[in-house]
């Protein structure tokens, strides 16, 4: 039996239809599948830009801590440094000062007498020889005199050793030195240097070297 036209458009339309409904049903799973994919790349992308981004704030904030170390670094040393400027400053000051009053000490007959004394005794013991001779300033030579006479029972006493003593009167010290005396060996070629001057550059040897013990 012939199809007529009719059953003819009519298949057709059904084919189309059916096409059509595989089209439409092949399109909706390609959109799923692609908004799946699209999802996932999106999730992907997501995470590896916030791992990025982690990773930037969090070098970042070790630069910023590193930058605040430093700052607070130098921070301490300037502070460190202006500390120790003023410690000098003050011992440079006070030094000054002592220096200025030294020629104060010998002024006073019974202090500078006591004080020779300890001079001239120590002087004997870091030479340890039985000769010296003692240099002085011209207007201490009886000063020095009695301290000798005071010392040298003293010393023999604790060293059971004799000793000799000369007074140099040809050669004094410096006009500049503000008291004190210089013990020497028989041959002149050891000298214990006990001036004022030298005591008082003992002292700031001293108290400098103290000052490097603590920079370091």
């Amino acid at each position: 039996m012939a199809l007529t036209d009719a059953d003819v458009q009519k298949q057709i339309k059904h084919m189309m239809a059916f096409i059509e409904q595989e089209a439409n049903e092949k399109v909706e799973e390609i959109d799923a599948k692609a908004e799946e994919e699209f999802n996932i790349e999106k999730g992907r992308l997501v995470q590896t830009q916030r791992l990025k981004i982690m990773e930037y704030y969090e070098k970042k904030e070790k630069q910023i801590e590193q930058h605040k170390k430093i700052q607070r670094s130098n921070m301490m040393n300037q502070a460190r440094l202006k500390v120790l400027k003023a410690r000098d400053d003050m011992i440079t000051d006070l030094l000054n000062e002592a220096r200025r009053r030294l020629a104060e000490i010998a002024k006073d007959p019974a202090k500078y007498s006591s004080l020779l004394e300890g001079l001239v005794l120590q002087g004997f013991y870091r030479l340890l020889e039985p000769k010296v001779t003692i240099r002085c300033r011209p207007q201490d030579v009886e000063f020095v005199q009695a301290a000798v006479n005071k010392n040298i029972p003293i010393y023999k006493e604790a060293v059971k050793s004799n000793i000799t003593v000369k007074i140099d009167k040809e050669r004094f010290l410096p006009a500049q030195i503000c008291g004190g005396i210089e013990v020497y060996n028989e041959n002149g070629k050891i000298k214990v240097s006990n001036t004022l001057e030298s005591r008082l550059e003992l002292i700031a040897q001293q108290v400098k070297s103290h000052r490097n013990d603590i920079v370091t």
